[in-house]
């Protein structure tokens, strides 16, 4: 009578082989996650400095009707007060409150106008409480400028967008 062997092939995984592919997602889990919020962070300073650039085409057709930016219409008083347009965000700390929504408008006649809002609590931790402040000189130019919130909110300078520096 013959021996035969039979081979058995393995089926599945070993516990080691199960051990290493958990420790390689941990480790990509633990670069990720990081540059994922960092990534968060920099897009919603971005959005709202672009949300709020977009408000200068808004003034200057305002300054050219001969009015004064407000954050709502009133026209009778002289020169009219004319709303620049501002419909809220999101990020803004006081979003849902009419007429300003989070807007603030710190001068509105031509020579020194200017317009800011505050990151709110559905804006990331690390950028809660930065301020994107838009101003315009006599000339007709506009600068922007980000007020880095507290120390302790994680803030980093490489959030604000080129061209909106951190001051």
């Amino acid at each position: 009578m013959k021996n035969i062997q039979i081979n058995h092939a393995q089926k599945g995984f070993t516990l080691i082989e199960l051990m290493i592919v958990v420790a390689i997602i941990g480790i990509l889990a633990a670069v990720a996650i990081p540059q994922y919020q960092d990534y968060t962070a920099r897009t919603q300073v971005s959005r709202l400095v672009g949300e709020l650039n977009a408000l200068k085409s808004n003034a200057e057709s305002i300054f050219n009707s001969g009015g004064v930016v407000a954050n709502e219409d009133d026209l009778t008083v002289n020169p009219r007060e004319i709303g620049i347009g501002w419909t809220g965000s999101n990020l803004v700390a006081g979003a849902n409150t009419a007429p300003n929504f989070g807007l603030t408008i710190n001068d509105g006649n031509l020579a020194t106008l200017s317009w800011e809002a505050t990151m709110g609590t559905d804006a990331s931790t690390a950028v809660r409480g930065a301020v994107v402040t838009v101003s315009r000189s006599a000339n007709g130019a506009y600068t922007c400028t980000i007020t880095a919130p507290a120390a302790g909110g994680g803030w980093k300078d490489s959030y604000a967008p080129a061209g909106c520096p951190v001051s």
